[in-house]
């Protein structure tokens, strides 16, 4: 089948796949005469696969590994379930992130008076060289 048949059955964009191809997580075959792309039903599964390892947070490193074992027939699950454990590590630090962001905010939109007073605590704490409220290391300039 053609790319946007393989596009189409996987629920990805033309763009994607010929992405993925170009890194080397697909390889369809290429058709004599014209050098199509000729996408079989097995790419089209790999492609899925990749797609929802995708929608659950995997990056395309590890989306490569999980595909890798996903062909082998020898896999062993722990070390699918290893990837797996490693991704959960990085959810939960990246939650612990978003909750001490959310706390900053809070804390800024708490000790804001949201009047129409001119003088605003939330671009005055913004404005300090190294906020107190900040749960995060700020990028300083080099200029």
């Amino acid at each position: 089948m053609n790319i946007g048949q393989a596009a189409n059955q996987s629920g990805l964009p033309v763009k994607t796949l010929r992405y993925y191809e170009e890194i080397g997580l697909v390889q369809p075959a290429r058709s004599s005469g014209n050098d199509y792309r000729d996408y079989s039903s097995t790419d089209v599964e790999h492609l899925r696969f990749l797609q929802r390892a995708r929608a659950v947070g995997f990056g395309l490193h590890v989306c490569r590994e999980l595909l890798e074992l996903y062909r082998d027939e020898n896999r062993r699950c722990s070390q699918v379930k290893k990837l797996v454990l490693e991704k959960i590590d990085q959810v939960e630090a990246q939650l612990q992130e978003l909750h001490a962001l959310k706390s900053a905010l809070t804390d800024m939109a708490n000790g804001c008076a949201g009047d129409d007073s001119t003088d605003c605590t939330i671009i005055e704490t913004l404005a300090q060289p190294k906020p107190s409220l900040m749960p995060f290391m700020l990028v300083e300039s080099s200029s």
